[in-house]
């Protein structure tokens, strides 16, 4: 069986967000609580570290070059090396006990992000969508908002609450750029599952869903009826987030995380907060870049 293989030495704290560009075969991510955006160039296999100015949650590349990055603060422009151009949309919650978390671009340009209830005691956090000129409230209520992709026709957005071990699917409209209320996709109890729950996620190009099981040792793959088809154990408790790259867009990247954990846990996963590889059995999508103006 093929199996997860870290790519390079550094240990982030909190990796998340990779983002595979085709464009330049250039892998980043962020390690949000050290905050910086890195960039893994898959030719010639250098790793760049672009400090950022406050924690980064998440970013999607924009058109025009630079990111588009969700942050503490709010949302902001940030240059090729991620230093802070304009400051785009304010968070619009206690930014001492929220932050922005997980975001992707959809097909038209915009940007679907949520927060975090970083104490995790008053569900503060909350799910939108910025389209360069306004910041609008989809789901509120919301411990951890995670796990955004699109379905390969644009008819569903995924999205997750990971501390309520949740996937749900909206159906989703492109032209107007909205959602529905949304289903429940997947329920995972502790009592089935046990730990590991829902935390980033990818699509691949047969609509399968990928989420990487915080806790859980393992990425998922969930068919388009809700159903878990196959699980990747990966040598990191705590995986974060994964994405698809390569040529042929059949490598899945994942990040994982090393903060917050036990000596113990880290004497047994010497790994933890490693960028990981895996070449799979079918190929993912390409993400889509913002394309507002700027």
């Amino acid at each position: 069986m093929t199996t997860f293989t870290p790519l390079l030495p550094h240990k982030a704290q909190l990796g998340e967000c990779p983002r595979y560009d085709e464009r330049t075969q250039i892998l980043y991510w962020v390690d949000i609580t050290a905050p910086a955006i890195h960039a893994y160039n898959t030719l010639d296999n250098t790793h760049t570290v672009y400090a950022t100015h406050e924690h980064v949650g998440c970013f999607a590349l924009h058109e025009q070059g630079g990111f588009i990055a969700g942050m503490r603060s709010g949302i902001w422009y940030l240059d090729a090396q991620a230093k802070p151009i304009k400051k785009l949309a304010d968070n619009p919650t206690d930014n001492s006990i929220t932050r922005f978390n997980d975001g992707r671009a959809d097909a038209k340009g915009r940007f679907w992000l949520g927060t975090v209830d970083e104490d995790k005691s008053q569900s503060v956090a909350a799910f939108y969508c910025f389209d360069g000129k306004q910041l609008t409230q989809f789901k509120s209520g919301l411990l951890t908002s995670n796990g955004v992709a699109f379905s390969p026709d644009n008819q569903y957005l995924y999205h997750s609450d990971t501390p309520r071990f949740t996937i749900y699917r909206h159906a989703f409209n492109l032209e107007e750029g909205t959602i529905d209320e949304g289903e429940t996709f997947l329920s995972m109890p502790r009592e089935i599952y046990g730990t590991g729950r829902p935390d980033g996620a990818a699509v691949d190009s047969e609509g399968y869903y990928w989420s990487a099981l915080f806790e859980g040792n393992a990425i998922i793959r969930v068919s388009p009826a809700g159903e878990i088809v196959a699980t990747y154990p990966i040598d990191v408790k705590c995986p974060t987030m994964c994405a698809f790259g390569g040529e042929n867009l059949d490598i899945l990247y994942v990040t994982s995380a090393s903060i917050g954990r036990s000596q113990e846990e880290l004497l047994q996963f010497p790994d933890s907060g490693k960028l990981f590889s895996m070449k799979v059995p079918v190929k993912g999508c390409l993400d889509y870049r913002c394309t507002f103006k700027l």
